[in-house]
């Protein structure tokens, strides 16, 4: 493989209020109380001489490089979101921020809220708008049906229910 390297895919710009506060907090972790911390012990192992053989100073520099480049990351990002603090005009169909709740063929059921790229959790039950299953959501509306390509294969979902809340206990 060559070194010249596709973008990656432009991710979404929305992202909720919950989310974007989550980023917030990070920015403000790494900058205020994580390099500080690194740079206090890059320049420890840098007073002990040889840096060229000092893995102290070494996984030091490598771990500001890191901190620097997730920094720069987060603070572009920030800036290009855009933050979905309201529910739709029409609450019946699926737009970013519903909770969905599906039903498979088994009849299982699942319920996710459809996030931005940069807050969704699986475990939580959020799913990215980027995502096959979100993209296929995207205005539906109560008893319509779905069919989704995934990893393990086709699916075909029914949509149950849809709302829009915000966050509770639960969802942190």
């Amino acid at each position: 493989m060559g070194r010249n390297r596709l973008p990656p895919a432009k991710s979404s710009a929305y992202i909720t209020p919950q989310g974007a506060q989550r980023l917030r907090e990070e920015l403000d972790y790494l900058w205020r109380v994580k390099r500080p911390q690194v740079t206090q012990a890059v320049s420890e192992a840098a007073a002990q001489g040889d840096r060229s053989e000092n893995a102290e100073y070494i996984y030091g520099k490598k771990q500001l490089r890191e901190i620097d480049r997730r920094l720069r990351y987060l603070q572009k990002r920030l800036e290009s979101l855009v933050i979905v603090d309201r529910p739709p005009s029409d609450v019946s169909r699926v737009y970013f921020g519903a909770w969905v709740r599906l039903e498979n063929e088994a009849g299982n059921i699942a319920e996710y809220r459809i996030v931005g790229p940069d807050e969704f959790d699986l475990e939580k039950g959020l799913i990215s708008i980027d995502s096959p299953l979100a993209r296929a959501l995207l205005k539906k509306t109560v008893d319509d049906e779905i069919t989704v390509v995934l990893p393990q294969g086709r699916m075909v979902y029914t949509v149950l229910e849809i709302s829009y809340r915000r966050f509770d206990a639960r969802d942190r």
